[in-house]
């Protein structure tokens, strides 16, 4: 049985090591999780006031000066290994992914953590609302949408929107839940038909794993932090590195 992990800075720990590679949905309940971006220090401002100007999709949780490893909200901590799993990208194209990225690591690379649902989920379950992603220990099913970002710099692109399948008669508790964790998304951005975002077909995601939607549930979405990664993708940085999905940072920041 794979160990579970309550404590943030014990997790860190397996990912540094190693011992821990899989998504963190469930994991460290009640802390916040954070998307990683990390980009060239010429880049960063941009980025940053493409966060700004999208707040539900990049809630900014911290960002870390050019070439610092320790992030505050987790003392100790090394952003460069403390990861379960790293992606790279050089000039838009994904090249590989790494459980860590110590050697690439240079001194004018900014840090951006940003918020993640996953930090909500300990509440929505402590409420008696089941996630199926989280009790099958599978991703979050991710999709990108239509919606059109508002751009900044060389960074635009298209909402990128997490789905969990809800009991009908719980969407409006979740969204009244959610909407306490503005740093992690916040309510809901669509309930219902995925065409409405230019989802084709929601047993396919582009990120993350399918999961069934029952008979009494609907798909219910949130913006993602995946966004960051799809447009600095798309920008054709020289070189970008993200976590890999799902593969979230966890703070000691308790959300």
């Amino acid at each position: 049985m794979p160990t579970h992990h309550d404590d943030p800075a014990a997790l860190r720990q397996a990912c540094r090591s190693g011992a821990f590679d899989r998504p963190t949905a469930g994991h460290a309940p009640g802390r916040v999780q954070a998307n990683l971006t990390i980009v060239p220090q010429d880049d960063a401002f941009d980025f940053l006031l493409f966060c700004q100007r999208n707040p539900q999709a990049c809630p900014i949780v911290e960002v870390l000066a050019p070439g610092t490893r320790e992030v505050l909200a987790a003392p100790g901590s090394d952003i460069a290994t403390d990861l379960p799993g790293y992606r790279v990208y050089r000039d838009g194209e994904l090249v590989e992914e790494r459980a860590d990225v110590a050697a690439l690591w240079r001194p004018d690379l900014v840090s951006f953590l940003t918020g993640c649902s996953f930090s909500f989920e300990s509440a929505l379950e402590r409420a008696g609302i089941p996630l199926r992603h989280v009790r099958q220990q599978r991703n979050v099913a991710m999709f990108r949408t239509t919606r059109a970002c508002v751009p900044a710099g060389r960074f635009a692109g298209e909402l990128v929107v997490s789905m969990r399948p809800i009991r009908s008669r719980d969407v409006a508790r979740v969204i009244e839940i959610c909407t306490g964790f503005p740093q992690a998304h916040g309510a809901p951005v669509h309930v219902g038909n995925p065409h409405a975002l230019g989802i084709a077909d929601p047993m396919r995601p582009d990120y993350g794993d399918a999961v069934d939607i029952l008979d009494d549930e609907v798909p219910v979405f949130w913006a993602c932090g995946v966004t960051a990664q799809w447009v600095a993708q798309r920008s054709g940085l020289p070189l970008c590195i993200t976590h890999a999905p799902g593969k979230m940072f966890v703070t000691d920041l308790k959300g």
